[in-house]
């Protein structure tokens, strides 16, 4: 199969989609796409996926075919697509029969080069007929997983392409795209598909625009105050159930917040309006179950709260994937309680399977989706890094803190748990492995309920052992202890503990065990507070007041174009590239092409009125809007958000007046700090940060040694002033951490005084 003459990807993406690099693996799928070979990418959303099949159905000979799963995906993607000048159909039920056969003859005519098909069109005679007597380059599969039985959507209309690919009379080039695959979703896609001699590309699953965060605090209360403290940010916030979307949606809009649901149980002319109203930012907060957002293509949803516990990792991680599409900070926060394990277990028991399923089949995945549900509830409860935890999951090694989550960002202390362990494991031998969490966990707390007095817990000699500690921390001790291995849950839908031999050295008390708990406050805090401040975003520039100013005149210039136009904001440009004219300030066509994601069919079309906006602005003065320097070779600006608080730091004077001792822990260090500094200007650190530093440097840290978390020092942590001595928990138990003498405190003040200046 041959490329056009002379064409060039990278001249096809910055006069499309006004780009002059491609992002990482966007290369190599389409020199790999153009050269005739099938490929598969399993890359985050956000990571630019769609480019990957779009350039090349640019430079290839005839058409590409895009297999799509939603309406509203097909219909974004296609106004996308003719605004930047490229011509595309689709071809789906929303269109009349007669529409689809227009749409069909200018295809036939060689007037698109780019359709997208929902995967029932493929059994269509007329579409088979033109499929048949077209020149079909490339079929390209989007959100693969769909293909899969094992994967979390799957859709059985998605067999069909395989029997529409081999009734072609020349076999396409096939290429499939998803953001979420574990290793036997990816499988099952090169298998089911049938690629040959397939690419196989997989960018990894971080994405590190987006902040991580799992809250315990009042759900209403906490999104009624988030979404205040956001007003002018589009967001999502996911519920499990329809009532829950109804309520929580109504009790927003009487707070006056422009908000609209989205769930299945609406008319079909609802959703839609909905839909709309959420995309084109009508009503930009959106409240739904997990019906909506496949394929939504909203590049500037700034959060996403999940009001319940999803099911599975694999939902909460492409539903969370639906925040900072653009590559500009998101934030991703779950509100966990312990009833949504018990919501989502009981809506899988009451999980339709498809007819004529094998019991065997229908048993294997009910097997599947209990591992998931316990694999997403013991996210909820981890105290270590949660985007390290996720990207663990799908099978991917990274560091264990990121600084970027509620679990970093958290102030936490060491608690030697060795004896409630030894209860635990007791409670679990005394049951003889027939009784999952909840039992154990309300046995141990002394719960009084029915069913453990059914059961005979009432007299185990574990009863109410563990009562000061309640259920909840309960169950991460044993989510804890699953995960080291001295616990085993079954695979089935029940989830038994079983006592492991590895947990015999906890029972001899050769191995004890030390647990990161969150850091009780000195005072309740105020409801009004719940929400969490705004985190440290990775931006080398935010804009000033002027800029913002500058940045709120072209967003309300944009709205006004796409109500004329009868396209959402972002496809006419997206927040990342108004920032973009607010940093580099064009005057003339030449500057306005070389702000990020305009193209020149983008600048031929609005082009100038943002051009005169600008000059009217800035009454044609070149001035600078943005705080800092734009660094070399990287886009200038991260974000568009308000100024809020800066990241931690300390004058001269301050530091003067540091209160130096003998020796210090780090949550020491971190909390004589901040009493030094304007708690207004200023963010908290903490000792996690501290540690966090410290450790980059190459002078202490924190790994798994034995099954267990431990503290280390380096030869040159040990020059500067570092220490690494024992210490003897409240009961007893000897372990190691770092303390630092007045040389390494020091270096510490030094260190945020650096930042500073």
């Amino acid at each position: 199969m041959q490329v056009r003459e002379q064409a060039s990807p990278l001249a096809a993406l910055k006069k499309y989609y006004g780009y002059s690099s491609f992002r990482p693996g966007q290369e190599i799928m389409v020199q790999t796409i153009i050269s005739g070979r099938d490929a598969l990418g399993i890359m985050p959303t956000g990571a630019g996926k769609s480019i990957c099949y779009q350039i090349p159905a640019l430079l290839l000979p005839g058409i590409t075919l895009v297999v799509s799963p939603l309406i509203s995906l097909m219909m974004d993607q296609v106004k996308a697509l003719n605004a930047a000048g490229i011509h595309a159909a689709y071809i789906n039920s929303s269109l009349t029969e007669a529409q689809i056969t227009k749409a069909l003859q200018y295809a036939a005519q060689g007037r698109y080069k780019i359709i997208y098909v929902a995967p029932e069109r493929l059994e269509s005679r007329e579409f088979i007929c033109f499929a048949q007597q077209a020149e079909i380059s490339m079929v390209t599969v989007d959100e693969a997983h769909c293909i899969s039985q094992w994967g979390q959507d799957f859709r059985p209309g998605y067999l069909k392409i395989v029997q529409f690919i081999r009734n072609l009379a020349v076999r396409p080039i096939v290429s499939a795209f998803t953001a979420t695959a574990t290793e036997e979703v990816k499988n099952d896609i090169l298998c089911v598909l049938g690629l040959v001699d397939p690419k196989v590309l997989v960018t990894g699953f971080d994405r590190k625009n987006l902040y991580f965060g799992v809250e315990t605090a009042k759900k209403d209360e906490y999104v009624r105050h988030y979404v205040k403290r956001h007003a002018d940010e589009s967001g999502i916030i996911y519920c499990a159930t329809r009532k829950n979307v109804d309520k929580l949606c109504q009790k927003l809009e009487a707070e006056g917040i422009a908000a609209t649901r989205y769930h299945a149980g609406l008319a079909d002319w609802e959703r839609r309006e909905n839909q709309e109203d959420f995309i084109y930012d009508r009503k930009p907060v959106m409240v739904a179950t997990n019906a909506f957002g496949m394929g939504i293509d909203k590049s500037n949803v700034r959060y996403v709260l999940h009001y319940n516990m999803p099911q599975s990792m694999e939902n909460y991680y492409q539903e969370a994937g639906r925040a900072g599409r653009d590559g500009e900070p998101a934030e991703c926060i779950l509100l966990y309680s312990a009833q949504d394990v018990m919501i989502n277990r009981y809506l899988l028991e009451q999980k339709q399977f498809e007819e004529g399923m094998l019991p065997e089949d229908m048993e294997a995945v009910r097997r599947r989706d209990a591992a998931r549900l316990r694999a997403m509830t013991n996210y909820c409860t981890s105290t270590g890094c949660l985007r390290a935890y996720i990207l663990r999951y799908f099978g991917e090694e990274t560091e264990d803190t990121c600084g970027n989550c509620s679990a970093c960002q958290s102030e936490y202390e060491e608690c030697d748990r060795t004896e409630e362990a030894k209860q635990v494991l007791a409670c679990v031998r005394e049951a003889r492995g027939r009784y999952g969490v909840n039992v154990i966990a309300g046995t141990l707390a002394g719960a009084r309920r029915g069913k453990l007095q059914e059961y005979g817990c009432m007299e185990y000699q574990s009863y109410g052992a563990l009562k000061h500690l309640g259920e909840a921390e309960i169950k991460k001790m044993i989510a804890w202890l699953v995960a080291e291995g001295d616990l085993r849950q079954t695979e089935d839908r029940y989830g038994l503990l079983r006592v492991e031999l590895k947990a015999q050295g906890i029972l001899s008390g050769e191995k004890p065990v030390i647990l990161r708990v969150p850091k009780k406050q000195a005072q309740p805090v105020a409801a009004a507070d719940a929400a969490p401040e705004r985190r440290q975003k990775s931006a080398s520039v935010d804009l000033n007041s002027r800029g913002f100013a500058l940045f709120d005149a072209l967003r309300a210039l944009r709205m006004e174009i796409a109500r004329r136009e009868s396209v959402p904001p972002y496809v006419v440009f997206s927040d990342k590239t108004l920032v973009g004219m607010c940093t580099l300030v064009p005057f003339t066509r030449e500057e306005m092409l070389e702000v990020s994601g305009v193209g020149e069919n983008k600048f031929e079309k609005y082009g100038r009125q943002f051009l005169d906006a600008i000059r009217e602005f800035t009454g044609g003065q070149r001035e600078k809007l943005y705080y800092g320097d734009i660094v070399e070779n990287e886009e200038p600006v991260r974000t568009a958000r308000r100024r809020e608080k800066k990241p931690f730091a300390i004058s001269r004077e301050q530091a003067a007046a540091f209160p130096y001792a003998e020796k210090y822990r780090a949550p020491e260090i971190a909390e004589a700090l901040y009493a030094l500094v304007d708690h207004e200007t200023y963010k908290k650190t903490s000792g996690a940060e501290i540690l966090r530093w410290i450790e980059a440097e190459g002078l202490a840290g924190e790994k798994y040694e034995n099954g267990r978390r431990t503290k280390y020092l380096t030869a040159e942590g040990e020059r500067k002033g570092i220490l690494l001595e024992t210490r003897i928990s409240q009961k007893g138990t000897e372990y190691l951490d770092l303390y630092y003498n007045e040389q390494a405190q020091r270096m510490i003040v030094e260190h945020f005084l650096g930042r500073e200046d």
